[in-house]
Parts: structure tokens; C-alpha cells; sequence
């Protein structure tokens, strides 16, 4: 989507009582320092939202196992979770607040995702390297949800559905990952692998007829999905983003394109 279709969407938003749901994807981390396309978009996705009272974001970067985890620190850390960067990178601070009352709300609505709370963790790069473009005064407070690598994508997308209800609470619900991501296929010289063209073309369409099921459907996408998705904490944040929407909501797409050949960074909206 074009920076000018973005302005043009902020004059509907406020009709809606409702708060967006957005999928992002963060790609590289010198996406952080970069003039790129991709920084100018959140940038511009920042300004075009409705101000939200809270932020939480479902990031692939903090995964467990058998839990859910909430982070409900009070000021969560900057986690510079990448290693090999220029040292730019390892200087950034993102010193937003956290909200541990609503946090320990929302540990208590996913009871049924054997939840629980954390005051350990903070933001990591998926959530800060976002919200530095979109918020960059750091004053709207944020929280970050864990990623279960041991549940099946029908589990996230019925964790959307519950979170969902924040939504009328003024609560933007912020997915961060990727729907290609397989860093063992990065290429640096501009050629996109045929299969994370297929599957991100896969994905977009699913997504567009809002068949969900098939996207959750690991089996029914065989090898292509095993190429394009290695392991799945990139792709399941976009299933729970997907689960908490509605019949109400249009949707829109933010960006798309394979980076590096092997990460897409297809993002969209609903709204």
C-alpha cells in the first residue's frame, strides 16, 4: 500500500469504535536504521491509526513451550536479540511503559492457554524495532504476549478470537513476524526463491477469501509450507491476528515482497 493510500484510509478509521488489527513483517533488523520503504510504511502506520490506550504485541521473537506467557513489567527492557549488527543497532532504546494491570488482565482472559504472567522479559526487537517507527515518543504503553511453539496454528487462531474483545477496550493488537522466513535460504543478490513467491502468494490469497482454516492447515500445504516455514513462530502471530478478526472488518495490505529471497514482508491490516 502506498504511503498516499495510507493517508486516505485515516480519514474512515475513526468511524470504527473498534481498534485495528495489524500483522507486520519485521524482516531484518537493519530494517531498524534503514531508509527504507518498509520503516517509511510504519512510520506512516503510526500517524494513521487511531491512538490506542495500549499496545499488545505477539511477537516471534519470545517463544515458550506449554505456556503463555504475559508481560506485565512495569518498564520493560530494550532485548537487542540479534547478534552480528552494526553497533548502531545495540544503542537503541525503546523506554515505553509497560500496563501490568491490563497485562494480568488479559493472563487471566487466555486461563484457557495456560497462561500466566512474566515480569522478566520487556520488548524485544519484533515488538520494539516496529513501535520505534509507529510510536516513536515511546508514550503509549506496551506488552508482549509469548508465542507456544508446541500448539497447532487452530490454537492461535482461537487465541485471536478471545484477545479480540480488547479491541472495544482501545487496545491495538499488533502481530510481528514473517509469513516466508527460512534463514537458511538467504540470498543476498536480489533473486527470490520460487517457493517463498508460491507460498506468500498462497497465503495472500487464502487470506483475501478469509479461509483460515486452510491457512492453519499445515498438512494441506506439505513441502511448500515446511520450505517456506522451517519452524513456525514467524507465521503463527499472523494466525492470531487473522483469528481475532470478524465479519465486520474490511482488510487491507500494508506491504508485501520477498526480502533477501527467503522473508516475506507481507502485512496487512483489519479494520
Amino acid at each position: 500500500m502506498s504511503l498516499s493510500a495510507l493517508q486516505q484510509l485515516k480519514e474512515r478509521l475513526p468511524l470504527s469504535a473498534r481498534m485495528p488489527l495489524v500483522f507486520l513483517g519485521h524482516g531484518s533488523p537493519m530494517n531498524i536504521i534503514e531508509d527504507n520503504a518498509y520503516r517509511a510504511m510504519w512510520s506512516e502506520l503510526g500517524r494513521t491509526l487511531p491512538r490506542p490506550k495500549a499496545i499488545l504485541v505477539v511477537s516471534a521473537h519470545w517463544m515458550t513451550s506449554g505456556s503463555t506467557l504475559v508481560d506485565v513489567s512495569a518498564n520493560p527492557r530494550t532485548i537487542h536479540d540479534f547478534y552480528g549488527f552494526p553497533e548502531a543497532l545495540y544503542q537503541q532504546k525503546y523506554p515505553a511503559k509497560g500496563d501490568p494491570k491490563l497485562a494480568g488482565e488479559v493472563a487471566n482472559m487466555l486461563s484457557d492457554f495456560n497462561s500466566n504472567t512474566d515480569d522478566a522479559w520487556g520488548l524485544d526487537h519484533g515488538a520494539w524495532a516496529l513501535l520505534q517507527s509507529m510510536y516513536p515518543n515511546a508514550d503509549v504503553p506496551v506488552f508482549q504476549l509469548s508465542v507456544d511453539v508446541t500448539r497447532d496454528m487452530q490454537w492461535h487462531l482461537a487465541m485471536g478470537k478471545v484477545l479480540s474483545e480488547l479491541r472495544d477496550r482501545g487496545v491495538l493488537i499488533l502481530g510481528s513476524g514473517n509469513i516466508v522466513h527460512n534463514l537458511r535460504q538467504l540470498r543476498f543478490d536480489g533473486q527470490d526463491h520460487d517457493w517463498a513467491l508460491e507460498f506468500d502468494a498462497y497465503f495472500a490469497h487464502k487470506l483475501n477469501e478469509r479461509n483460515f482454516s486452510s491457512l492453519a492447515d499445515l498438512n494441506s500445504m506439505g513441502s511448500l509450507m515446511k520450505m517456506s516455514n522451517p519452524t513456525l513462530e514467524h507465521y503463527s502471530p499472523a494466525l492470531t491476528i487473522a483469528g481475532a478478526s470478524d465479519d465486520r472488518d474490511e482488510m487491507i495490505t500494508l506491504a508485501e515482497g520477498i526480502d533477501l529471497g527467503s522473508v516475506s514482508m507481507r502485512s496487512f491490516m483489519f479494520y
